[in-house]
């Protein structure tokens, strides 16, 4: 029995969004073909994230090095220690975005800076930063209405690259990955091209 984190990083419905489309897909058909798994969904335009700032910055750098925190920074540490503790506790990882603005959602980019820790996530050497994250499956589920796999826009796509960036920095460099994109840019095309993607997705749940 595996515990999965799905984590939904698009706040819009289904009929608006790719991304949610290719979650709930995924959802569905990974939770039929494995029922006696631990599901955990987290919602990021629902959950609670504060800004990754100056406090909450020193609140986990002075923890790290055992220094007393303020109130605030306490807090905000905590917040952030929660979610990369729920990461972490997960053997498999689903995480489903869009591209927006050639990049991630705010939202989501929160979350990512909060998993980005040294000692937990990562640790720094003489050879230069070790992952520390080598056990865990994952597989991300991207949309992008524009063509960014090659062309003149291939240099603009900072959504998958930077996900799979930070992954690997964590230890993670095989993720399984879902991709729709052009489906504004070929309007007349969107349906298959949707549906296609919605299939793969199906697929790779029950085999995940």
């Amino acid at each position: 029995m595996a515990n999965v984190l799905f984590i939904k990083a698009n706040g819009l419905p289904a009929e608006r969004s790719v991304s949610v489309k290719l979650y709930e897909e995924f959802l569905k058909n990974y939770t039929a073909s494995n029922p006696s798994d631990t599901i955990t969904e987290l919602d990021l335009f629902q959950a609670d994230l504060p800004y990754y700032d100056a406090t909450m910055m020193s609140g986990l750098y002075k923890e790290s090095i055992g220094e007393t925190l303020t109130e605030d920074e306490a807090r905000l540490a905590k917040v952030a220690n929660g979610y990369l503790e729920q990461f972490l506790a997960a053997d498999k990882v689903v995480m489903a975005f869009p591209l927006w603005n050639f990049s991630i959602p705010a939202q989501f980019l929160t979350y990512l800076f909060y998993l980005n820790q040294a000692g937990k996530t990562f640790k720094y050497t003489a050879e230069g930063p070790v992952g520390l994250v080598t056990n865990k499956e994952v597989v991300l589920l991207n949309a992008r209405g524009g063509i960014y796999s090659d062309g003149p826009m291939a240099n603009w796509e900072m959504s998958l690259n930077y996900v799979k960036n930070i992954l690997t920095h964590f230890g993670i460099t095989n993720p399984q990955t879902v991709v729709v994109e052009g489906h504004h840019a070929v309007a007349d095309q969107a349906q298959d091209l949707i549906a296609a993607g919605v299939e793969k997705a199906a697929n790779l749940a029950n085999t995940f």
